[in-house]
C-alpha cells in the first residue's frame, strides 16, 4: 500500500492488515515466520518513513509514497465503523427519514430496515453497499448488505487488562456507537496450546466486524498469521500493538510536528531512552546497512 488514501480501496471481509517499520525489517531477516507472516498477509503498511524513503532508495518492487502508520489505520476503520453504527441508529429512530433511500446496493440487490427503535445492527459492513451523506452529498463507507440483528462490534484482543479497560472507557466518548470486546491473554514468551485455543474461541465467539490485535511485533504478527485460518471471522483485522496504548492514553504520541517530519522514532526514543535505545541507534544503524547491501 502506497498511500493513506488507498485505505478507502481496502476490500471487504476477512483481510490480514501488517504493517512494517526498519525494526520490523531487521526482525523479519532473522525470524523466518515472522518474514513470511508479513509477506503473506493481505496488506502491508509502511509505518516508517525509513521504509518509505528505503524503497525509493534501492527501486525496490513496491514505492510508497507516504508513511501509513498504525494510528492512521486505526483511525479510519474505527472512524468508518462508527459511521456505520450511526447510521444504524438513524434509521432506527427515524425510519424512512433516516435516509434509506440513499442506499444504493451493487447487482440490484434490495434491502430492508428494522425500524424499531431498539438499537439493532441493520446490516453487515462487508460488501458493497454505499451510503449517501443526505447533508453533503458525499459517500462515508462502503459496508455489506447482509443484515443481521446485532450492534457493530470491535475486538480487542492482547495488551493487559489495564489498558483494555481504558481502552473500553475512552472508545465509549470517541465511538458511542460502537460495542466494544475486549480480550487480554496471558503474559508470557510463548502460549500455550490451551492459551492458544482459548483465544481463537474468544475471538470467534465475538464475531467482530473489526478485530485488533496488540501484542507487539513479532508476536502478534505470527500469532495472527499461524491461527488465520482458525478464525471463523469475516472482518478486517490488524496488528497494531503500540495504537492500543495510544489509544488508551497510557503511551503518549509524538506530538505533529515530529510525525510530519519523519521524527516520532526520535521523540520516543528522547521520552524513553533506557527502552528504546537499542531498537533505534542499532536497529537504525542495521537498517542502513541492510538498505546498502540491497541496493549492492
Amino acid at each position: 500500500m502506497g498511500s493513506k488514501a488507498e485505505l478507502t480501496a481496502l476490500p471487504e471481509g476477512k483481510l490480514l492488515i501488517n504493517t512494517i517499520n526498519a525494526h520490523s525489517y531487521n526482525t523479519a531477516r532473522k525470524d523466518e515466520l515472522f518474514a513470511e507472516a508479513l509477506t503473506n498477509g493481505d496488506v502491508l503498511i509502511p509505518d516508517g518513513v525509513s521504509i518509505v524513503k528505503a524503497c525509493r532508495w534501492i527501486k525496490a518492487k513496491s514505492l510508497p509514497k507516504e508513511r501509513i502508520a498504525g494510528w492512521d489505520l486505526f483511525e479510519f476503520e474505527m472512524n468508518k465503523l462508527e459511521e456505520c453504527g450511526m447510521k444504524n441508529v438513524e434509521c432506527g429512530v427515524n425510519g424512512e427519514e433516516c435516509g434509506m433511500n440513499n442506499f444504493s446496493l451493487d447487482n440490484s440487490q434490495s434491502a430492508s430496515a428494522d425500524h424499531s427503535c431498539s438499537g439493532k445492527r441493520l446490516y453487515e459492513p462487508s460488501a458493497k453497499l454505499k451510503i449517501q451523506n443526505s447533508c453533503s452529498g458525499k459517500r462515508l463507507y462502503e459496508p455489506s448488505a447482509k443484515f443481521r440483528e446485532r450492534p457493530l462490534t470491535v475486538m480487542f484482543m492482547g495488551s493487559s487488562q489495564k489498558v483494555l479497560d481504558l481502552i473500553v472507557k475512552r472508545a465509549a466518548e470517541v465511538y458511542p456507537h460502537l460495542k466494544i470486546v475486549t480480550y487480554s491473554p496471558p503474559y508470557k514468551p510463548e502460549f500455550s496450546e490451551e492459551d492458544n485455543k482459548a483465544i481463537v474461541e474468544a475471538i470467534n465467539a465475538a464475531d467482530p466486524d473489526l478485530l485488533w490485535i496488540g501484542m507487539t511485533a513479532p508476536k502478534q504478527e505470527k500469532w495472527t498469521y499461524s491461527h488465520w485460518n482458525e478464525l471463523n471471522i469475516h472482518c478486517h483485522v490488524g496488528t497494531i500493538g503500540a495504537v492500543f496504548d495510544f489509544f488508551a492514553g497510557t503511551v503518549e504520541r509524538a506530538p505533529m510536528w515530529w510525525q510530519r517530519h519523519g521524527l516520532e522514532w526520535l521523540y520516543r526514543l528522547l521520552k524513553e531512552p533506557k527502552r528504546m535505545w537499542r531498537r533505534y541507534i542499532i536497529g537504525n544503524t542495521l537498517f542502513l546497512w541492510n538498505m546498502l547491501k540491497e541496493k549492492v
